[in-house]
């Protein structure tokens, strides 16, 4: 995904593809601890 907008910047010199391209770098760089966030683990103790 992140190749189309480098080759529509690379031909157009189009910013607003550039900054899509890094757009979908950083989402893709984020941690999934975010994901942990919204459904935390619960541990259950046993006795």
């Amino acid at each position: 995904m992140s190749e189309l907008p480098w080759k529509l910047f690379e031909k157009t010199g189009n910013l607003e593809a550039y900054l899509l391209m890094k757009q979908v770098e950083e989402v893709n760089e984020e941690p999934d601890d975010e994901l942990e966030q919204i459904t935390p683990s619960t541990q259950i103790e046993t006795k």
